[in-house]
C-alpha cells in the first residue's frame, strides 16, 4: 500500500509538505518526499490535502467510566470517587463489555490507534470483566495495553474505598500473574500487552504495591498507578506515610524506565528531576485534572527537564466523552494559559499524543512515529475542508482547531479501522448503544443494591 500526495508529520525527523508513505504487510517500509515509486500491483491512496500522523497513543484511561458519566459534576477527586464507588461495585462484564466497545470506538474515531486501561475494580462474583474489555478490542482491531488494577485498602484499614469494592492482596497477586500468562504478547506487532497497576497510594498497601512491582519486574511488564493527582492525595501521602507521593513511589521501588504514572499534577522540582533521571514516564490528562479542579501539571517543566510525558483521556466519568484529539490541544491551551503562548507547542503536542505515548507504554521502537521498519499505524486527517483549509499549517490546524479534522483513514498495521469518520471493523452505531446501555445496566444494578444514583448526579 503506498500513500501518496501527502503532508507528513513524522514526529522524528523533518515533515515533508507532499510525499509518500509505503507500507508492506503491517510495517512501514519508506517515508519518502516527492512522487510516490510507481511498484505494480500495490494499493495506492491518495493523500491530497491530507496530514499524516503516526497513530495516538492513549496512555490512561478507565474504560468501564463511561457507564457512569454525568455523575458527581460539580466534586473534587476525593468526593468524586466517594459518591462513585458504590455505582461500580454493581458493574459486571456485560456492562464492562459495553462501555469498553463504545470507549474504544470512540477513541478510535479520534485517531487512536493504541490505547492503555486501567481497570481496579473487580466486584466479586460478577464475571471476567478483565476479559470483557480485551474481547470488545480485538473486535475494534485496535492495539491494547491494558492494565490490571487493584485495591486492598478499604475504609477498615484507613483507605478511601469502602472494603465493599476491594480484594485481599493474595486474590491481587494471583489474578494479575493469570492475566499476563494468559494475555500478554511481547511480540514487536503485538496487539494486546498487559501491565501491572494497583490503583493509588489512597487505595493501596505499601504491601502490594511492592509485591506487585516484584511480580511486574519478574514477568517483563510495565507498572503504572495513580500518583500527585490533587492536593489531598498530597495530605494523604504526608499524613499517612510521612513524605510526599514521589518519595512513597521512591521508596517502594517504583521510579524508573518500566514506570508510568497518571497525572502528576503536584511535583516539585526535585520530583521531576526524579523522573527525568529514572526514566519514569507520566500520563498527562488535562480535561480531566481541569473537570474535578486538580490543577495544571507542569508539563512544559517537565519536559524541559527531560521527563516523558504522554496523554491520557482518563476515565469517561471525569472527562466525559473527551477525544484523544481533543487533549492535545486541551494540553497546549493549559500550559500556555498557565506559563504563556510559548509554554508548548502544537509539535511539542503532537509529539506527546504519538512518541511520548509510545515510550510510556515501552513501544517507542515499533510505533509513535512515521519511519520506516515501525509499525504501520497511522492517522490521516483531511485538512483541506472549506472553512479549515485556511490554516496553511496542517499541524496548526489538527492541535488548535476545536473540533478535530476529519478522520480520512486510520490504519492499524495497515489494517483499515476508520475510513471518513467511520468504524470499518465494528458497527459504529451499534458500538454507541452498547455504551448507552452499559450505562442503564449500571445505574439499574446500582439501584437494585439499594443505592440511589440520582443524589449523586449533580452532587
Amino acid at each position: 500500500m503506498i500513500i501518496e500526495n501527502v503532508y507528513i508529520a513524522p514526529v522524528v525527523g523533518t515533515e515533508i509538505p507532499s510525499g509518500y508513505v509505503r507500507i508492506e504487510g503491517d510495517r512501514i517500509a519508506e517515508v519518502g518526499s516527492g512522487p510516490a515509486p510507481a511498484n505494480p500491483g500495490e494499493t495506492r491512496i491518495d493523500g491530497t490535502g491530507c496530514l499524516a500522523t503516526p497513530g495516538l497513543v492513549n496512555t490512561h484511561h478507565h474504560l468501564y467510566q463511561w457507564a457512569s458519566q454525568g455523575l458527581a459534576q460539580d466534586a473534587t477527586l476525593f468526593e468524586w470517587l466517594v459518591a462513585s464507588y458504590q455505582v461500580w461495585a454493581a458493574m459486571d462484564a456485560e456492562v464492562v463489555k459495553g462501555a469498553a466497545a463504545a470507549g474504544l470506538g470512540y477513541l478510535a474515531l479520534s485517531g487512536c490507534t493504541l490505547s492503555s486501561d486501567h481497570h481496579y475494580v473487580f466486584p466479586k462474583g460478577r464475571g471476567d470483566l478483565f476479559a470483557a474489555e480485551i474481547e470488545a478490542a480485538r473486535e475494534l482491531g485496535i492495539r491494547f495495553h491494558p492494565a490490571r488494577g487493584s485495591m486492598d485498602r478499604g475504609q477498615s484499614q484507613g483507605g478511601l474505598p469502602p472494603d465493599v469494592v476491594v480484594e485481599d492482596r493474595d486474590t491481587v497477586l494471583a489474578a494479575t500473574s493469570e492475566a499476563i500468562d494468559a494475555y500478554h504478547d511481547p511480540s514487536f506487532s503485538s496487539k494486546l500487552r498487559i501491565a501491572v497497576a494497583p490503583c493509588s497510594p489512597f487505595s493501596v498497601t505499601a504491601e502490594l504495591m511492592t509485591d506487585a512491582a516484584e511480580l511486574a519486574r519478574a514477568k517483563g511488564v510495565r507498572l503504572h498507578t495513580h500518583l500527585a493527582e490533587t492536593l489531598d492525595e498530597d495530605e494523604h501521602c504526608v499524613e499517612a506515610f510521612g513524605v510526599r507521593p514521589v518519595d512513597y513511589m521512591e521508596k517502594l521501588g517504583w521510579l524508573g524506565p518500566d514506570v508510568w504514572f497518571a497525572h502528576t499534577v503536584h511535583l516539585s522540582d526535585a520530583d521531576i528531576d526524579k523522573f527525568a533521571a529514572t526514566g519514569t514516564g507520566a500520563a498527562h490528562c488535562p480535561s480531566s485534572n481541569g473537570r474535578l479542579g486538580a490543577g495544571i501539571a507542569r508539563v512544559s517543566e517537565m519536559l524541559r527537564r527531560g521527563a516523558n510525558v504522554g496523554l491520557g483521556v482518563d476515565g469517561n466519568a471525569s472527562s466525559e466523552l473527551t477525544t484523544l484529539s481533543g487533549e492535545m490541544r486541551q494540553a497546549l491551551l493549559f500550559q500556555r494559559a498557565a506559563h504563556g503562548p510559548t509554554a508548548l507547542t502544537a509539535r511539542q503536542a503532537l509529539e506527546m499524543a504519538t512518541m511520548g505515548g509510545a515510550r510510556n507504554l515501552g513501544r517507542a521502537g515499533e510505533l509513535g512515529s512515521l519511519e520506516a521498519g515501525k509499525l504501520a499505524d497511522i492517522a490521516l486527517w483531511r485538512v483541506d475542508s472549506a472553512f479549515a483549509s485556511a490554516v496553511e499549517d496542517p499541524v496548526c490546524q489538527l492541535v488548535f482547531a476545536t473540533r478535530q479534522p476529519p478522520l480520512a483513514r486510520l490504519l492499524v498495521g495497515g489494517e483499515i479501522v476508520v475510513e471518513n469518520d467511520e468504524l470499518k471493523t465494528v458497527d459504529q452505531d451499534a458500538s454507541g448503544r452498547a455504551g448507552a446501555e452499559a450505562h442503564r445496566r449500571l445505574m439499574r444494578l446500582a439501584r437494585e443494591r439499594g443505592f440511589s444514583v440520582a443524589k449523586e448526579v449533580h452532587t
